[in-house]
């Protein structure tokens, strides 16, 4: 009689307590009664045709894709030459500036999202697009400075120097040599910058008004009226557009790379 595994025994039940609930609220999404019920009722794509019927959910949707997009291109930019400065240049004070950079992911978002109305409601940015987007830049460099830190750890700076002994200027040489190699971890950070603006309920909540709402908080307020299979068909929609994101992370950087499971690049 073979021996018991139970090293994946207990893997395997760490995978399904983690992925319970895609379990639950896809299938729940395409049940054919008129309330949420696990196992579904029948079969039906009708909750996913009623989206369409909620215009809070499209406009609340296409506000949400483009506060991420531009969340993250910025916090890319602004990030990466963070990033940049702390790797290359020693200065005084660098490992402060990083642990100030790398903050957001310690304090509870609650706090930062109370920390940012307040601020921002002194300075009359709190319900506009600009204090939201701030907010969520601030929330999303951090990903990005560590990304990025993680590529140039492992970076050559024997290849720029090379460049600079052939004659190329400073723009040249970061352009032509410094970039490409650490391209991906530069993508990955855009990515996760992304996903983190567009799940992000915490700190928006607190910042949000009629016409800056995000689809996660409209899906909140809309659980607050009624629960049905939309919920779930909604929701559905988001895990689904956050999976594709997860898995052009794995493309570009490789998840074990971005957990530090292995060295090796992809």
């Amino acid at each position: 009689m073979k021996k018991l595994n139970w090293l994946g025994i207990i893997t395997g039940l760490i995978l399904l307590a983690v992925n319970l609930p895609f379990v639950i609220i896809i299938p729940s999404s395409l049940t054919a009664a008129g309330y949420l019920s696990f196992p579904p009722q029948g079969f039906s794509w009708q909750w996913y045709e009623k989206i369409l019927d909620r215009p809070e959910f499209i406009d609340s949707l296409w506000f949400s894709l483009q506060l991420a997009f531009v969340t993250a291109i910025l916090a890319t930019l602004i990030g990466t030459l963070a990033a940049f400065a702390l790797s290359k240049y020693q200065f005084r004070g660098s490992r402060v500036v990083n642990a100030l950079l790398l903050s957001p992911l310690t304090v509870p978002t609650l706090i930062i999202g109370i920390a940012v109305l307040m601020f921002f409601t002194r300075i009359g940015l709190a319900g506009t697009f600009t204090g939201l987007l701030l907010a969520h830049i601030l929330i999303s460099i951090p990903y990005v400075v560590r990304l990025v830190l993680t590529g140039l750890s492992m970076f050559d700076y024997t290849l720029e120097k090379a460049g600079y002994m052939l004659g190329a200027r400073p723009f040249r040489v970061f352009w032509d040599v410094t970039l490409p190699l650490i391209r991906p971890a530069i993508v990955s950070g855009m990515i996760f910058s992304f996903l983190t603006s567009f799940d992000n309920v915490t700190v928006s909540l607190f910042l949000i008004s009629p016409g800056t709402t995000t689809l996660p908080l409209a899906i909140f307020n809309y659980m607050q009226e009624t629960l049905d299979p939309l919920v779930a068909s909604i929701s559905t929609v988001v895990i689904l557009l956050s999976l594709v994101f997860i898995v052009l992370l794995e493309k570009v950087y490789g998840l074990e790379r971005l957990f530090g499971l292995t060295s090796q690049s992809h």
